[in-house]
């Protein structure tokens, strides 16, 4: 049969059986124990959950939830019973995807109605599918974007002002390429092994979520543009071909996964989605990045409504949560919908710790396509910026062909790659220090909005930020200077205070001319605040801040110029057993609300406050908002003040 009919035929074949059958989740009651059953380390469940886990993912864990904490109920297996018991009906799993307690799988009328009927199914959800309407929007502004300039020792061809609007280049200068970490992509495909910019990149894995098998590129059973995009933005975030294109993060390591079906050209299912961000966890991933959305959907599929992008109910959302309170740093295109009737962002970008991307022009002018914010439950996004607007890239199935596109899903490797760049220069963050970096050193961050969030990231601001390391012999600040003019590292000075005006010098070590640390007096940092002195190559003094102080409340810094109306405080005491008092600072009489979610993201308790001029405080007796105790776990609680929202995690041990 000739291929293009052989094509033709798959096509229909496929259609076909979508029309038969339907995609679902097929959610489990339990997992052959109770949810509330606590899991100890030397119990065979912590265990069986644990050897699904790589030792790259278990440390990584280890630093957001602590040492004996980090696997969770969620993290068990899917019971076999199960599975094996839809097995006996007929039925064939997709994927299963242990955090929902669920398996997909295509169902014809029949199997539902035997699947429903099983006595430990609890429900079923029909697989949304995306609409991606980013593949025909055209590049603004002009293509041609110059060489790398006289500073840079890398000819980054036209891919220089793309990574410049960013500050990408001078980390670049000093070595920070990305090496130690760990980039998950998610998308329709990667034609990596033969293009100049990306055969010599480290694939450490990948996985096809559509076929079920390890190849990312094209198949011929796929569509003839099915790698197209993640070709594209695998370029941008880790490409390497001088004179063409340089990667945000090239130095990094790579997950791929094909997780979008493009043979209607519209449509990825979010049980892919899920089960990639699932394995790429497991894999032991540092960051993740996707540029796909979902919202409105073709027929006959069910949509999302605006009041969906809320944070806690489209299964890609969950999931990139899920994978952030693993300690994944997750990352994804906020969407282009700003001139379309949805307008706002999409899922996963409404969720509560996923970052959200949107796109400028090289000018640093928010696109017009790109979707804008708020969450419908009011939260900022996007949350930050990157060059979305003719945005250099690789061509797939060509070895040395390259172009210009516009999108979110261009804006976010770029943004991906600035976080990596900083966590491989300080690798012990984690993903909660490494977001709010990135939010306060955006060029926004004294008025966030709900066009450009917290505005246009820098990854020079961001590892130029002082940074705190909780080693064992105490906290241990660190500071980095990649000023152009150059550092005399002996000239390096800290002065500090405790809130009065006398400040005090500290001794500064310097590891070499841009890294430099301080070992801090005291681990309470209460009212602490601090400035660095030094003489750059010119012999001109230099201080830093250039006015004010840095601040450190709660193990979270201010820089100067960013307005410090309240701080939320961690919970004390934490753990806690039978209650806990949650307390906050506000400048003024306001409106504020305090919300306690699970990890999955589900309201437990809320508190609408107006607050006072000062100290604020809840106390939280681990009663949900239904008069029943809450079981043991990890909870989040935020707190939404003069249109920020701020958040932090508790322990719940009975």
């Amino acid at each position: 049969m000739p291929k293009k009919l052989l094509l033709l035929f798959a096509f229909f074949l496929f259609s076909g059986l979508s029309f038969a059958q339907t995609k679902y989740l097929i959610y489990f009651k339990d997992k052959g124990v109770k949810p509330s059953l606590s899991l100890s380390k030397s119990s065979s469940l912590f265990n069986s959950a644990e050897n699904l886990l790589s030792p790259r993912a278990v440390e990584r864990r280890k630093k957001v939830m602590g040492e004996s904490s980090y696997i969770t109920y969620e993290d068990l297996p899917v019971k076999d019973d199960y599975i094996r018991s839809l097995e006996g009906l007929g039925v064939k799993i997709n994927n299963v995807l242990r955090w929902f307690n669920a398996v997909s799988a295509f169902l014809t009328p029949e199997e539902l109605k035997s699947v429903l009927s099983l006595p430990f199914v609890e429900k079923l959800e029909k697989v949304k599918v995306l609409y991606r309407p980013d593949r025909n929007l055209k590049p603004e502004g002009p293509k041609e974007l110059g060489k790398t300039g006289s500073l840079m020792d890398l000819d980054y061809g036209n891919s220089f002002r793309q990574l410049n609007l960013s500050d990408v280049p001078q980390l670049h200068q000093k070595g920070i390429t990305g090496q130690g970490i760990i980039i998950g992509l998610l998308d329709s495909g990667f034609d990596w092994k033969y293009h100049e910019a990306l055969y010599n990149r480290t694939v450490l894995a990948e996985h096809d979520f559509v076929f079920n098998d390890d190849v990312t590129a094209n198949q011929e059973q796929d569509a003839p543009d099915q790698d197209e995009h993640g070709t594209a933005v695998f370029s941008i975030i880790g490409g390497y071909a001088p004179g063409h294109l340089i990667g945000a993060a090239y130095g990094a390591s790579f997950i791929l996964a094909k997780t979008e079906d493009v043979r209607s050209e519209t449509h990825i299912e979010e049980d892919n989605y899920a089960a990639a961000l699932e394995w790429m966890e497991g894999q032991g991933v540092d960051v993740t990045s996707s540029s796909l959305g979902y919202n409105t959907f073709d027929s006959p599929e069910s949509s999302y409504t605006y009041a969906d992008m809320n944070g806690k109910t489209a299964i890609s959302t969950l999931a990139a949560e899920m994978a952030f309170q693993r300690g994944v740093l997750t990352v994804t295109a906020a969407g282009n919908e700003g001139n379309t009737f949805w307008h706002f962002i999409t899922a996963p970008a409404d969720g509560f710790y996923t970052i959200a991307v949107g796109a400028v022009s090289q000018f640093n002018v928010v696109a017009g396509f790109s979707s804008k914010g708020p969450t419908s439950d009011g939260r900022i996004k996007p949350d930050i910026v990157a060059q979305g607007s003719g945005v250099y890239k690789a061509v797939s199935q060509t070895q040395n062909y390259y172009s210009y596109g516009s999108g979110t899903s261009f804006a976010t490797p770029i943004a991906s790659g600035c976080a990596a760049l900083v966590l491989s220069a300080y690798p012990y963050l984690t993903n909660f220090e490494l977001r709010r970096i990135l939010q306060i050193t955006s060029d926004n961050a004294s008025s966030p909005d709900s066009l450009r969030g917290y505005g246009l990231v820098s990854a020079l601001r961001a590892i130029e930020y002082p940074n705190l390391e909780n080693s064992r012999s105490g906290l241990v600040l660190h500071k980095a200077f990649l000023d152009s003019d150059g550092v005399k590292p002996e000239s390096v000075e800290m002065f500090y205070s405790f809130g009065d005006s006398n400040f005090t010098p500290l001794p500064v070590n310097h590891l070499n001319q841009t890294f430099y640390t301080v070992k801090l007096p005291s681990n309470n940092t209460k009212n602490l605040r601090f400035y660095f002195t030094y003489t750059n190559s010119l012999g001109n003094p230099v201080r830093s801040p250039l006015t004010g102080n840095f601040s450190l409340e709660d193990s979270s810094f201010t820089p100067a110029g960013v307005p410090e109306s309240f701080a939320l405080s961690q919970n004390y005491p934490n753990p806690f057993n039978t209650s806990t008092r949650i307390d906050f600072s506000a400048y003024a009489n306001e409106n504020a609300k305090l919300v306690i979610y699970d990890i999955l993201g589900q309201q437990v308790m809320a508190y609408d406050l107006i607050t006072k001029n000062g100290k604020n405080s809840v106390i939280w007796n681990g009663i949900n908002q239904y008069g029943s105790h809450c079981s043991s776990g990890i909870y989040l609680y935020s707190l939404k003040l003069n249109g920020s929202l701020y958040t932090k995690k508790m322990i719940l041990l009975k």
